[in-house]
C-alpha cells in the first residue's frame, strides 16, 4: 500500500470532527469491552462477551462503518460459543494499518 491510489481506499467518510467524536464515543466503548484481539491474514479478531448490550452496541458499530468505511467487510459470529461473540474486520490490503491507525483498537 505504497501509492497514493491504494490509501485513498482505505479512508474514512467522516469529517475530522465526526470522526474524533466517534472516537471517544462509540469507538472507545468498544474497545473497553474487547477481550481479546487477533490479527489475521486479511483483518482483525475481536472477542467480547455475549450479552444483548454488547450485541447492541457491535451492531450500532457496524451499521455506522459500512457507511463511513465501504472497504470494510464485517463478520459477526454469536452462538457458537453461548458466553462469547465476535466481531471480525477485514478488506483489501493495509485494512490491518487502517484499523491499527484510525480505529484504534
Amino acid at each position: 500500500m505504497n501509492n497514493l491510489s491504494d490509501r485513498a481506499k482505505l479512508s474514512c467518510k467522516l469529517t475530522t470532527p465526526e470522526l474524533q467524536e466517534r472516537k471517544r464515543t462509540v469507538i472507545a466503548e468498544l474497545k473497553s469491552l474487547v477481550k481479546e484481539r487477533v490479527e489475521e491474514t486479511t483483518g482483525v479478531r475481536y472477542k467480547f462477551e455475549s450479552t444483548d448490550k454488547n450485541i447492541d452496541l457491535v451492531s450500532s458499530f457496524i451499521k455506522t462503518e459500512r457507511l463511513c468505511c465501504d472497504f470494510f467487510v464485517f463478520g459477526l459470529d454469536i452462538g457458537s460459543d453461548p458466553e462469547f461473540m465476535f466481531l471480525a474486520l477485514s478488506g483489501p490490503e493495509g485494512v490491518k494499518e487502517f484499523i491499527k491507525e484510525e480505529v484504534g483498537f
